[in-house]
């Protein structure tokens, strides 16, 4: 798996990420009040989400502890820290400003390695507050033609960290695999569950484009990414439509541009505002964050191994590359500790693999089928007492039940490995029947063999196993 530079009339795009991702703490950034997904609206509030006078905030040490596991996981240098005051004025932030970090994040100048071995550097992991959520009634559901607003403070406060990468991502498939590997390394630390539809992980794009060796263009944001898919189509679409644009003797102007899913366009939203616009200064209310050398080494201790280090391992035991797509998605899903446990009890991690990615899909990282049945499955189709085929069923009836014994299961279907001598007069009646095709396959067209092991597992009734079907046919094509 690659992802190539992205390239267009001559242009090349460059884009930087921001990533908010709402950390798994029990309470808010700076109070005591739930962090909670799904709740009634404004029940999860107190005097500080409201920016109440008086109120003051008190740090969550679990959520810079949250934080830090982010930064160390990205390789990030964790610093002293200060909050600062972000002021703007929007209905779902009732302070009119919101605490974040500005010239002290807490993580800082990291690096995520993608799975096709390229790599994007990380300027800041910072810690900050969220904003409540606006919801807009009638017309689009955005503030433009609508009839009214209604504004949730539940999320209010909830804890977050904004991942700013540099501006190192070249193309859509790049920006696509960086979102996919950071929300997997924030869901093995434990920091966020990371659910985009949730709004738990939200994406922002900066994108602009150049011609190549030309300083870096004027960049768009673009705001409302809910889904991996939909980042690199609207990063596609953005820098396509700056290209037109310049091409047409236009000026891309800085703004803030939104998503819209329906017509797979980018809209414009508001003049991109810059720091000095924020007027930023430093939280009063707060004082310096600074984690000491014992603090730092206990969070990087207890890190567990990072997807890439699972997905070698898992390559490893099966025999594939670490990008392979069986690979990736079952760490994913957090299932190559159940394929390593079918291994570990006498099964084949090659088969289980592919058992596992097709069969396990809403499993979750314990499916509910023991390792040892899934492993005397395997050995099964290992030893040519099975097809991959007969395999499927036996498991299909093994996963419904949650348990059985495959050997039973076989049974009762009549599954028995066909005699060599009867594989043999199949194949020959699959050539006799498709001169044609054997012709092909004995030109080297790969294609063909499909066609004649198709005929003998259709005379066999799918009893017969594809790899000693295709190996008698080569043994016939090179004698």
């Amino acid at each position: 798996m690659s992802a190539e530079r992205w390239m267009y009339e001559g242009y090349e795009m460059v884009v930087g990420l921001e990533v908010h991702v709402e950390l798994a703490t029990a309470t808010k950034l700076f109070s005591g009040s739930p962090n909670r997904f799904g709740d009634e609206p404004n029940t999860n509030i107190d005097p500080v989400t409201l920016g109440l006078p008086g109120a003051l905030p008190v740090l969550n040490r679990h959520a810079v502890e949250l934080a830090m596991r982010i930064g160390l996981a990205l390789g990030c240098t964790v610093q002293s820290c200060t909050f600062a005051r972000k002021n703007y004025f929007y209905p779902d932030m009732p302070k009119a400003y919101q605490i974040s970090q500005y010239d002290r994040p807490l993580n800082a100048d990291g690096v995520l390695e993608l799975p096709d071995g390229s790599s994007v550097g990380i300027e800041r992991a910072h810690l900050e507050e969220d904003t409540g959520k606006s919801s807009h009634l009638g017309g689009s559901g955005r503030i433009h033609g609508s009839e009214g607003s209604l504004i949730d403070f539940n999320r209010a406060g909830v804890p977050l960290v904004e991942i700013v990468s540099r501006p190192d991502i070249t193309s859509p498939d790049q920006a696509r695999l960086y979102a996919s590997e950071l929300r997997a390394i924030l869901v093995a630390v434990g920091a966020s569950d990371a659910r985009m539809e949730e709004g738990s992980m939200r994406v922002d794009a900066n994108v602009s484009i150049r011609l190549p060796g030309d300083p870096l263009g004027t960049r768009c944001e673009i705001k409302n990414v809910n889904s991996v898919r939909s980042l690199g189509r609207a990063i596609d679409y953005e820098a396509r439509r700056q290209v037109a644009m310049i091409e047409a003797g236009e000026s891309v102007r800085q703004e803030t541009r939104h998503w819209d899913e329906g017509d797979g366009r980018t809209h414009t939203l508001r003049t991109k505002e810059d720091a000095d616009d924020y007027r930023y200064f430093p939280e009063p209310d707060l004082v310096l964050v600074a984690p000491d050398a014992a603090w730092i080494d206990a969070v990087r201790a207890a890190l567990p191994p990072l997807p890439s280090v699972r997905r070698r391992i898992l390559a490893d035991a099966t025999g594939q590359e670490p990008d392979a797509e069986s690979v990736m998605t079952v760490v994913e899903r957090g299932q190559d500790g159940y394929v390593l446990a079918v291994a570990e009890v006498g099964g084949s991690a090659e088969r289980a693999l592919v058992h596992v990615k097709e069969a396990f899909a809403e499993a979750g990282n314990s499916p509910a089928l023991p390792a040892a049945s899934l492993a005397a499955l395997t050995r099964m189709e290992t030893e040519g007492r099975l097809t991959a085929t007969q395999a499927k069923t036996v498991l299909a009836e093994m996963v419904e039940a949650g348990a059985g014994d495959p050997e039973a299961i076989a049974a009762s279907h009549g599954f028995e490995a066909m005699d060599s001598s009867e594989l043999e007069s199949m194949v020959a009646a699959a050539i006799a029947a498709d001169p044609e095709a054997w012709a092909k396959f004995c030109a080297g067209e790969g294609k063909a063999m499909g066609a004649l092991v198709g005929h003998v597992m259709k005379a066999s009734r799918g009893q017969a196993d594809g790899k000693a079907v295709t190996a008698m046919l080569n043994a016939r094509r090179d004698s």
